[in-house]
């Protein structure tokens, strides 16, 4: 169901854009009765909106000659950062927000000076942005609830799909969302497991506030925890190898986050979390250095398809 004041704010949108409008018609865009749209009404005026309005069966309400919202003000930057911020929602996995950041664009550019609409143009007609291939589409409901949620300080409890397809009821008190490899995660206290966790948002389902208040710590970083705990979140095969390179090295190559890394035998140890290894594999072999894989056996198959395609195309003269 729709916000209340997003209503009240759709009536003054129907309004600056229409010469006058019945309150019949109001009722029927908004799916409410009369008496609603009366009290939408009495709501704009009390925040010093110049409504007028016409009695009888053929009644409408009109805003008063000469009132408008005045442009928003932004700078030509402004305009563009927020067109193009608009238009990159797919690329982090929230491309269900795509009805919203239309509607948002269109109401950016009709309240925009002449002058700064050419910046969201600029955008939509020059610009192309598409996500990566590895992007995991995220619930909009539920990291909005979750966002919601951590900002009140209340429990929340969901259910959740395990990476071997297991499903748990969890509840839990949430810290965090964070965004990072192209994928939404969830941070927070798990009361069923008594210790922290880090859920995957795309395999929550059936998210809902629950009652009950507590303290987030005030010094929780987010980034921080993940960067000590990503490598090791669930994931379908764990990894573990040895690379003949220095730590300092590694560190250039791979993201923090992503992978574990410890000094071991004039190498580096690493290990990580992966849903899939033909990419990890393959960027491993760009490194050109010496690889010994500890786990899982899964990564050596996929070595040895690997030389095997490798082998294939470079005898393959058609």
């Amino acid at each position: 169901m729709q916000d209340p004041v997003m209503r009240v704010l759709t009536v003054l949108e129907i309004l600056q854009a229409r010469d006058s409008v019945s309150g019949a018609e109001l009722a029927r865009r908004l799916e409410v009765d009369l008496r609603t749209v009366q009290r939408y009404i009495v709501r704009l005026k009390d925040l010093s909106i110049p409504i007028d309005s016409t009695p009888g069966v053929g009644g409408a309400y009109r805003l008063r000659p000469g009132f408008r919202l005045p442009p928003l003000l932004l700078t030509n930057e402004e305009a563009f950062a927020l067109s193009l911020g608009l238009r990159a929602l797919r690329q982090i996995g929230l491309e269900a927000f795509a009805p919203a950041t239309e509607g948002a664009l269109a109401k950016l550019e009709r309240v925009l000076p002449h002058a700064l609409r050419e910046s969201v143009r600029v955008v939509e007609d020059t610009v192309a942005l598409e996500p990566s291939m590895w992007t995991v589409p995220t619930s909009v409901s539920c990291l909005i609830a979750a966002a919601t949620a951590i900002r009140a300080g209340k429990r929340i409890h969901f259910r959740y799909e395990s990476h071997a397809k297991e499903e748990s009821n969890r509840e839990i008190e949430p810290y965090a969302v964070l965004h990072v490899d192209d994928r939404w995660y969830l941070i927070g206290h798990c009361l069923t497991r008594k210790a922290m966790r880090t859920f995957r948002l795309d395999r929550v389902t059936d998210l809902r506030t629950v009652n009950q208040t507590f303290v987030r710590p005030q010094d929780f970083d987010a980034r921080a925890y993940m960067a000590q705990n990503m490598p090791f979140v669930q994931s379908r095969y764990q990894v573990d190898v040895w690379v003949e390179m220095s730590a300092e090295e590694a560190r250039q190559h791979f993201a923090l986050w992503r992978v574990s890394l410890e000094p071991k035998d004039n190498g580096v140890r690493m290990r990580c979390g992966r849903d899939t290894l033909d990419m990890f594999a393959a960027m491993l072999l760009t490194l050109n250095r010496r690889i010994v894989v500890h786990s899982p056996d899964e990564l050596r198959d996929t070595f040895r398809q690997l030389a095997q395609r490798g082998q294939a195309a470079a005898q393959n003269n058609t």
